[in-house]
């Protein structure tokens, strides 16, 4: 089998896995327990969050533990929402955002806020004149995702947190879900960033279970209320196996970062240089390392539906995905490509292939030689 879908989730790593098992067997208390059962889970808890928080260069208490990037996403914008709402209600994102950051931003509009989404170029990035041009006196947050999760596009975050010095008062979040791993730690670390939202399904870790990144100052407002978890931000008894697996996985991901991201963008380049010989093929994910994510690579076969291309993949053992996962089995076109305004007639046949470290040259020379006999298919079929 050849996996070439991970940016929908990965597969949790062995150890992990083990650490999981382990804490789910030994240490199962609870850490708001006053008995020593529940110190030690408690001890666990916190040792993961200084572990987290040591991987990325920041306070301990600056990591909030959640279930994934959905809850992370709606929770700093519902959250911000509600703690700056009188002191303006416009918030600024992009046109191509994850579901959970354009659905919460519809539903902030349904209860009163105003939303400004911001649009893309043809490498779906937005423009930095435009979200000056955006920006107002009653502006209380800017919502920008790192790495898109259809093409692989990196958004201009330093030039955007450059410019959003100028107004120290309003939040600055970035879903860096597509971004972990990938190189851009050099962007994660910047200073004017004030709430990041992560993942652990995406870098091995298991499912259900993310963190965000809170500077420390920034308010936000819980959105569950209960026994005051989280520093009274997040109730609800801690996933602690599932946090200590995360935490585990995260070390291992960051431990070889620059070989693991070579080794995909490389991957990526052997895909890139074949499928562009092809003259029904088009491509939207560029080889450009300041503009595109070494992990992501989104084609379109003219005249071929998307979730066709998939299932004629997977015959052959291969997974790759129509552009998101969390619209595939909805059958819709790519909100990206359409807000870089491809026609719906190429969006509709588009795929994605998404990397990670465990994926070899070897399987990428094996995908070239499935794509060139089911181009040969198509190509008949298609007249």
């Amino acid at each position: 089998m050849i996996y070439f879908d991970n940016s929908a989730t990965t597969k949790i790593n062995t150890e992990s896995l083990d650490t999981y098992v382990k804490v789910s067997e030994k240490i199962w208390g609870n850490p708001s327990s006053l008995h020593s059962f529940g110190e030690q889970s408690f001890h666990l808890l916190q040792q993961s969050r200084q572990q987290i928080a040591n991987l990325l260069d920041v306070k301990t208490n600056e990591i909030y533990f959640t279930s994934g990037g959905t809850e992370g996403d709606n929770w700093i914008l519902k959250g911000t929402a509600l703690a700056k709402q009188e002191y303006g209600k416009h918030i600024i994102t992009t046109s191509i955002e994850h579901p959970a950051v354009i659905n919460a931003c519809q539903q902030l509009e349904r209860q009163g806020f105003e939303v400004t989404y911001l649009p893309v170029d043809k490498n779906g990035r937005i423009s930095i004149s435009d979200l000056k041009e955006a920006i107002r006196k009653d502006t209380i947050l800017v919502s920008v995702m790192l790495v898109n999760n259809e093409i692989g596009s990196i958004q201009p975050i330093n030039e955007i947190a450059e410019y959003l010095k100028k107004f120290p008062s309003i939040h600055f979040h970035v879903d860096a879900v597509q971004g972990i791993g990938k190189g851009l730690k050099f962007i994660l670390k910047n200073n004017r960033i004030d709430f990041l939202t992560f993942s652990g399904h995406k870098f091995h870790a298991p499912r259900g279970i993310g963190f965000i990144y809170k500077k420390f100052g920034r308010h936000i407002m819980p959105l569950m209320d209960g026994g005051g978890q989280e520093s009274n931000l997040r109730s609800g008894t801690e996933n602690l196996p599932a946090i200590a697996a995360m935490a585990k996985s995260l070390r291992l991901l960051l431990e070889n970062e620059t070989e693991s991201v070579n080794k995909q963008r490389l991957i990526k380049e052997k895909i890139y240089n074949h499928l562009s010989q092809f003259e029904n093929v088009t491509i939207f994910s560029k080889l450009n390392d300041e503009l595109f994510a070494p992990h992501i690579l989104c084609f379109a076969i003219s005249g071929v539906r998307g979730e066709t291309i998939v299932h004629a993949f997977e015959s052959n053992d291969i997974y790759i995905s129509t552009t998101s996962a969390c619209s595939s089995k909805k059958n819709e076109t790519s909100g990206t490509l359409s807000a870089m305004q491809v026609p719906q007639s190429i969006a509709d046949s588009a795929v994605r292939i998404s990397l990670d470290e465990n994926n070899t040259l070897e399987e990428a020379k094996t995908f070239n030689q499935v794509f060139d006999a089911l181009y040969k298919k198509f190509s008949k079929i298609n007249g």
